[in-house]
């Protein structure tokens, strides 16, 4: 039952000791897979560009905002321009065996007062792509986002049309919650966006199945792994009770 003001209207939960969260600010986050830095032109540049030059073709870019690098000045010059920037905050992901930048994402939209963040201008070079750093990278941020950060939400914006970005947000737990129309104009063309979201009381389950994904014991020894992270995490919903502490108080 919803609770009811004075009015007899319908109203949200109280969050009577909830108080404004820190904005986040650059860090490294370690995994084992891979590590994410706070991105740094001269010395992830030259990386980057190695790395998204092993594409065969620019489809990797048809939803990003940014075009496609065609040379490392390009990309060296867009790198300058937001390795300072605080919103969105730029993460090069690190490839833990080769000690090398392979893909770059963000924090981004950041709402300190209410506790919401969105993960953005997501660049998975074809390096990064279909391996367990692609995964680890996610979990990684998810985890700083609700445990040290301690928000309430976390958020996955894509174009409606970006099927494979909108595979993945559902595959690593988050729910999806519609279509804004006609909401961004970018490259001379409208874009839907779909939206998706994961929040604290959700967390728990999900960084369980993340985990347990992760772990050695779910990958054979030619790397495919044992278990998909949707069939652990329905696993884990079974068996769950009701009323998962969250990060809200």
């Amino acid at each position: 039952m919803p609770r009811l003001n004075e009015f007899n209207q319908s109203i949200g939960d109280p969050l009577l000791q909830w108080t404004p969260r820190q904005a986040p600010t650059p860090t490294t986050l370690q995994g084992q897979f891979c590590h994410l830095e706070p991105i740094n032109a001269k010395r992830h540049g030259p990386e980057l560009f190695a790395a998204l030059s092993t594409a065969p073709d620019d489809r990797d870019w048809t939803y990003l905002f940014s075009e496609p690098f065609a040379t490392m000045g390009a990309l060296m010059a867009y790198l300058e321009s937001i390795q300072s920037s605080r919103d969105p905050l730029f993460f090069a992901i690190v490839d833990s065996k080769t000690q090398s930048a392979v893909g770059y994402l963000t924090l981004m939209r950041v709402d300190p007062n209410s506790g919401v963040v969105e993960v953005g201008n997501v660049y998975y070079s074809p390096l990064l792509q279909r391996t367990p750093a692609a995964t680890e990278v996610q979990y990684m941020l998810m985890k700083h986002v609700f445990e040290t950060l301690g928000y309430r939400r976390f958020e996955w914006k894509c174009d409606s049309f970006n099927a494979p970005s909108r595979s993945a947000a559902l595959r690593l737990g988050f729910t999806f919650e519609g279509i804004f129309r006609q909401a961004v104009i970018y490259k001379s063309r409208s874009r839907d966006t779909a939206w998706f979201s994961i929040i604290d009381s959700e967390w728990p389950v999900i960084k369980a199945a993340l985990e347990t994904w992760l772990s050695e014991d779910n990958f054979e020894p030619d790397g495919m792994q044992c278990m998909s992270l949707v069939d652990i995490r329905q696993r884990l919903v079974s068996r769950v009770p009701t009323g998962l502490p969250t990060a809200r108080q």
